[in-house]
């Protein structure tokens, strides 16, 4: 009986760490694994404990006592162990350790919704899984707005066969299944 006991607490720990595992990758509205609007400065050293965080004062980057034209956004950087870019964060402010997260970036495949939409995932994924509210055109992306995550997702206008800086208007129909994600934002406002 004792060994059963056993065997049973062994399983369920090791089920709630996968869930534990499972809950810091998942994206959802509001959240990005661990990060939320309400995760500060101050603990992203503690939430990035095995990658390497990078801030803009680290990096070299201005603030805007030394340019014109810099912003008061403080922008992070997370890279993993190999140091492959996962994901960069923007800030309300720069310096102020109580600042507000305002986006997250992904760039890392490891990250996915609950319907499997990660950075890894094409067109087609997005398409059969989520309702595109509306699309924007810049000089080098389409920009998929999907309000459910309240997320953007670019697609280089490269994956679409167009080629140029042109910012002609595009369509859903104008998208290839086979079409994959150049980046995605999820909006903290």
């Amino acid at each position: 009986m004792n060994l059963l006991y056993k065997i049973t607490i062994l399983l369920i720990s090791l089920f709630l760490v996968q869930c534990a595992k499972e809950q810091a990758l998942l994206i959802k509205k509001g959240r990005v694994g661990h990060l939320s609007v309400e995760t500060e400065l101050e603990d992203l050293s503690a939430i990035f404990v095995n990658d390497s965080l990078v801030s803009p004062i680290e990096s070299g980057a201005s603030t805007q006592t030394d340019s014109f034209f810099s912003t008061d956004d403080a922008s992070h950087t997370v890279y993993d162990s190999e140091g492959q870019k996962k994901l960069t964060l923007v800030y309300e402010y720069q310096g102020d350790s109580l600042s507000k997260l305002r986006s997250v970036q992904l760039f890392g495949g490891d990250y996915h919704t609950d319907r499997g939409l990660s950075i890894q995932s094409t067109f087609k994924d997005i398409n059969e899984h989520y309702r595109i509210d509306k699309i924007e055109t810049t000089l080098s992306s389409a920009i998929l707005f999907i309000d459910e995550l309240n997320a953007t997702i670019a697609i280089d206008k490269k994956e679409l066969g167009l080629r140029g800086l042109a910012s002609q208007k595009v369509v859903v129909g104008q998208i290839p299944d086979m079409a994959k994600i150049k980046y995605m934002t999820l909006w903290f406002d």
